[in-house]
């Protein structure tokens, strides 16, 4: 009867849809050879790249686009990912040439690269624990191996998409401390709660203000000191004038890393204002949490143990495929503001339980969530974190030795110093006026990126123009930073030299 029952299921059953495109267990050799066909194509991509891009208009690479038919029949997935590499691999930004230097994008391990693969294949999400088992717990033992380099005794956390998030989620935990302090309604109490950091502090510390209900004058801006770093006087003072006019402080943010400069605040001394004034601290380590391996300056972090939450970002200076961030509190209590139980996901009565399933969602402020950690867990295993170290120190090297270069150039004026691996200078040859220098910067930048030869940055500080290097690639040399400052000079004296042509013109 059984039998009878298999037989008449299987012959009466349609087709299934999808064309056998569901990775299963019938399809397990077609994955395996789409796969290598896909990892064939990305490594001659690698092996060819002979700059950052190719270059070409946006208006080219919007026709392209435009041009991919989304609801016709489809075309089979070998063709469909022949196709994606024509048009995204091969009009891509490539972060491991050597002339890319303009964000905080780096290089990737390749551990971590066949990790995502993995991870994708599987598609496991850490929200619960019944969707992940081990990768819970790895998760779990990465969060508490963080911990540990960051100086936390009994911390917690969890990973998240990037800094941004990280730091929203921090800022929610100190205004929920300051909610249950305050002794009043939230709404009573969002119009006065004031965040206090730097006007070089990464611009989703006021995104999340806004985001947390926050008005709009609620981030305070501390001075800083000649180079950009948080004054920790100023800080004391303004804390002071703050609990004077019945503005909370729901939370101190110190940076270590900024963005534009690579420059990290005095944490010590931030720790102990922030302390003596009871103001949650938060560190926003998403550039320069790569010290925590560091064999060399890892004291530039001193203080950060006193923090009660840090972000670090694994996919700037841990060479980590985009995304792998985590959020790190020093008490594990805090973390409890950011659950909500749900009966379909994870009920507050299994929560109470004795033997509750470990379930990330009660500390995050996602719900599905990819198993990013396995990328750093692959990572450590097979690099182990000195090794990692060593790549951190050998970007923060190079900035050194591009600063000494440009020390005495006649065009290229380095500004300020760094304690991380960014280069901040300027294109102005001796006798070009401010206002025309200016007006240069960003010109090189935008010529050097149409042109895909080399990618620098641009930035403004105290409204002066300048150019930036942000140096990620640890196989990156001297030689091949001073090709592009070469490539600047040669930009900006060909700016120069239109000028003048242009002008000589219109004499006649």
């Amino acid at each position: 009867m059984d039998s009878l029952l298999t037989l008449t299921t299987e012959a009466t059953d349609p087709a299934p849809p999808g064309n056998g495109s569901l990775l299963t267990a019938r399809t397990a050799d077609s994955y395996a050879d789409l796969l290598h066909h896909v990892v064939d194509d990305i490594a001659g991509h690698v092996r060819s790249v002979r700059s950052p891009s190719v270059g070409p208009d946006r208006t080219m690479l919007e026709q392209l686009v435009e041009a991919g038919e989304l609801d016709g029949s489809g075309i089979g997935a070998e063709a469909a990912l022949d196709e994606a590499g024509a048009l995204y691999a091969q009009h891509a930004v490539w972060f491991h040439h050597p002339s890319y230097l303009a964000h905080l994008n780096c290089p990737v391990v390749l551990p971590a690269v066949a990790a995502e693969a993995m991870l994708a294949a599987i598609n496991t999400s850490v929200d619960t624990y019944d969707q992940s088992l081990v990768a819970t717990l790895m998760e779990q033992r990465l969060v508490r191996w963080t911990s540990e380099r960051i100086g936390f005794t009994a911390g917690d956390g969890v990973f998240t998409s990037g800094g941004t998030q990280s730091n929203l989620q921090a800022l929610f935990l100190a205004r929920r401390r300051a909610e249950r302090g305050a002794g009043v309604g939230r709404g009573d109490l969002l119009s006065r709660l004031r965040v206090l950091t730097t006007a070089a502090a990464h611009f989703s510390v006021s995104r999340s203000a806004e985001l947390l209900g926050l008005p709009d004058d609620a981030v305070r801006i501390v001075a800083a000191d000649a180079e950009g770093r948080m004054d920790p006087a100023a800080l004391d003072v303004l804390l002071a004038r703050c609990e004077a006019a019945g503005e909370p402080v729901m939370a101190v943010v110190a940076t270590a890393g900024t963005t534009d400069r690579g420059l990290i605040d005095p944490l010590a001394e931030i720790a102990d204002i922030a302390g003596a004034h009871g103001s949650w601290l938060h560190v926003d380590a998403a550039y320069g949490g790569g010290l925590l391996v560091s064999g060399t300056r890892r004291q530039l972090l001193a203080g950060i143990e006193r923090a009660d939450s840090v972000t670090i970002d694994f996919h700037k200076t841990y060479f980590q495929p985009v995304s792998s961030s985590v959020l790190i509190v020093r008490e594990a209590a805090d973390l409890a503001a950011a659950a909500h139980h749900a009966d379909y996901l994870n009920p507050a009565a299994e929560a109470a339980s004795a033997d509750a399933e470990p379930n990330q969602v009660d500390k995050s402020l996602q719900t599905t969530r990819r198993f990013d950690a396995l990328k750093l867990w692959t990572t450590l295993r097979a690099l182990g974190p000195d090794e990692l170290g060593r790549m951190v120190d050998r970007v923060c090297d190079l900035a050194t030795e591009v600063r000494s270069l440009l020390e005495d150039d006649p065009d290229l004026h380095v500004l300020g110093t760094t304690d991380l691996s960014t280069v901040i200078f300027r294109f102005q040859p001796a006798g070009l006026d401010d206002a025309r220098a200016d007006e240069l910067q960003p010109l090189i930048r935008r010529i050097l990126f149409q042109s895909g030869r080399a990618m620098v940055a641009r930035t403004t500080l105290d409204g002066v123009s300048y150019l930036k290097l942000t140096l990620l690639n640890p196989e990156a040399t001297l030689t091949d930073i001073a090709a592009v400052l070469d490539l600047v000079r040669a930009t900006g004296r060909g700016l120069l030299a239109g000028t003048r042509l242009a002008a000589t013109e219109v004499a006649r």
